[in-house]
């Protein structure tokens, strides 16, 4: 089983995506209520070489010699991206070996500010940072990072990183109702965005239970009123849903593998895995049963149904 390398999996943004994750679970500079990956057990903004960067790469080659197709190849996981010492250099060889595949980075946004990070992000097709808000309590309340992060100091990291980035940047707005849904928050955010001017604006919301049970998604008249009023300034603006699967084809023949590499990252329902994975619901469900029955993984009911995970502890 790869230790750096899961899916391909079903991108509710980026459709058929690889991923690469280069951190020990879960390391990030933030701790969100809303985290669908779980609590954060390493709070920090100090980067690291977490593994060797060529066993990452071997790994990768192991993977992509079999062509598969892909949308993406994504650098994401259980954690902030950035903090890893190796993206830089596992990105630049994938662009230099791989040049058919698009690499996409989904970061938090609160390392843009490091000089050493905006460049090591630079060979990227697309980079998907987020902002929630631009205020440092409605920041601390939502995100609760790492203490010496500011939101205005990350907010400059954008810019900066726009001023040298060339291709495409989506922004990321995630709603936390009611923290940064009031007027007050979204005029604030929208003034951010046209300083920031990513190529598109990402309505995203809670799908999968978040960290905090209190994490609710906001309504859809809520999403639609919001994606209007910031898409009045001409940025195309997206709200991000699943995105359906158009192909019954089984990236594995390995189900329990599967499951694993799937359900060790985020919660998922069995219409997710089977999604993700191309095995059958059916043959899913029967797999998760047996796990939950061992004690393996646990069930827990969020907005869309039952999701699975992996007990941490």
């Amino acid at each position: 089983m790869s230790n750096h390398i899961f899916g391909p999996v079903l991108s509710r943004r980026l459709g058929r995506s690889l991923g690469i994750d280069l951190l020990l679970e879960k390391t990030c500079s933030y701790n969100c209520v809303y985290c669908e990956c779980g609590a954060t057990t390493n709070l920090t903004i100090r980067r690291n070489e977490f593994f060797p960067t060529g066993d990452v790469i071997a790994e990768l080659d192991d993977v992509l010699k079999k062509e598969p197709p892909l949308d993406y190849i994504t650098f994401a996981g259980s954690g902030e991206p950035t903090l890893s010492l190796s993206i830089g250099p596992v990105l630049a060889y994938v662009k230099d070996r791989y040049p058919q595949y698009r690499v996409a980075v989904l970061t938090n946004g609160s390392l843009l500010s490091v000089p050493e990070v905006r460049n090591d992000l630079l060979a990227a097709d697309l980079v998907i940072p987020t902002l929630t808000t631009t205020s440092q309590d409605t920041f601390v309340r939502i995100h609760r990072p790492s203490l010496s992060l500011s939101v205005s100091e990350i907010l400059s990291g954008m810019i900066a990183f726009r001023e040298l980035f060339s291709r495409e940047i989506w922004l990321e707005v995630f709603l936390v109702p009611p923290h940064n849904t009031t007027d007050q928050e979204i005029h604030s955010l929208n003034d951010a965005i046209y300083a920031i001017r990513p190529d598109r604006i990402q309505i995203n919301n809670l799908d999968r239970p978040g960290t905090e049970s209190w994490v609710r998604p906001a309504p859809p008249s809520l999403v639609d009123s919001i994606s209007h009023f910031f898409s009045t300034g001409g940025i195309p603006v997206d709200t991000v849903v699943l995105v359906p699967s158009q192909s019954s084809t089984r990236y594995s023949s390995d189900l329990l593998g599967a499951v694993f590499e799937t359900l060790k990252r985020r919660p998922c329902t069995i219409e997710d895995i089977a999604s993700m994975t191309g095995f059958h619901q059916n043959e899913v469900r029967k797999k998760l049963v047996i796990l939950e029955k061992q004690g393996i993984i646990a069930s827990r009911h969020g907005e869309r149904g039952i999701f699975y995970y992996i007990p941490t502890g």
